[in-house]
């Protein structure tokens, strides 16, 4: 990261503020890739379900279906708000154009929110549109397309819902990126956002954590924490490694990403001096290689 860059994050703090969300995109968004007519096609809104918020859009890169995996990504919002962005809207559009950078497919979605809908209404719906993906990607991505689950604070939660809840009988995603997550609900101290999704009845809160069962599933998962993430995801990241030592007696893989804010580090992928997009790539390859 430039040094300019991480002086100004680290003066926005850690605490999820209004001035840290308008501070940090304004930082950061001169820097994002932007979809380029000259290399994908971008769909827009398509439906993968009766809900409003049943919409994906996808970004295709141009000349013939090859196989090549699809990146589903899945944003935040602190599980009531959010969007994956319109079409003259830097974010998450660039995650769209990173994706077509690396010769795959991309795809951002909308899912339902709280307080209107509730656990597990967001994993459901991921794996309501990974599914769509898994039956529609051919015509972009060749014969059994490798889906990779892609995820930032409540989205990260929401993959890590739907991998834990992952429908036995159905094929599965390669595996998941999963960013500044929730996993373990015990442990959480929970905000106003966090209740409204999951509820208030702390005797739910085992079976509505995601953790135990997505380790138990053996998922190919690469795990980001930030050096400037608030308090509360920090701990979920030490709960990551605790639990996975617990069990396999080996660290998860798990990025520490130096400098970076809870925003700044899905915001910064793609730019001309991220050092995260390329770990990630490196992930990807390898994972979605196991297929076929």
């Amino acid at each position: 990261m430039q040094p300019h860059l991480r002086q100004a994050l680290a003066a926005l703090g850690r605490a999820i503020t209004p001035e840290l969300i308008g501070g940090t995109s304004a930082l950061m968004a001169p820097h994002a890739p932007r979809p380029q007519a000259d290399a994908c096609t971008v769909l827009r809104d398509q439906s993968y379900g009766p809900h409003d918020r049943h919409r994906l859009d996808i970004f295709v890169p141009n000349g013939a279906p090859h196989a090549r995996p699809v990146v589903l990504f899945v944003h935040g919002g602190g599980f009531t708000m959010g969007q994956k962005g319109g079409p003259d809207d830097v974010f998450y559009n660039h995650i769209g154009a990173w994706a077509v950078a690396q010769g795959w497919v991309g795809a951002t979605m909308n899912y339902r929110l709280a307080p209107d809908h509730v656990w597990p209404a967001g994993a459901d719906d991921v794996t309501l549109a990974a599914r769509w993906l898994q039956q529609h990607a051919h015509s972009w991505c060749g014969d059994a397309p490798a889906v990779v689950l892609m995820g930032q604070s409540a989205g990260a939660a929401h993959v890590a819902g739907c991998l834990a809840r992952w429908p036995a009988q159905q094929p599965r995603p390669s595996g998941a990126i999963l960013l500044s997550g929730l996993y373990d609900l015990s442990t959480l101290r929970h905000s106003e956002r966090e209740r409204l999704y999951y509820g208030t009845d702390s005797s739910l809160f085992a079976e509505r954590s995601s953790l135990p069962r997505l380790l138990a599933g053996d998922w190919n998962c690469l795990y980001t924490v930030s050096e400037l993430d608030p308090a509360e995801f920090q701990q979920q990241a030490a709960q990551v490694v605790a639990a996975s030592m617990e069990r396999t007696g080996r660290w998860p893989e798990m990025i520490y990403l130096s400098g970076h804010n809870h925003l700044s580090s899905v915001q910064h992928i793609g730019a001309p001096h991220d050092t995260l997009g390329p770990v990630l790539a490196e992930f990807v390859g390898r994972i979605t290689a196991r297929v076929g």
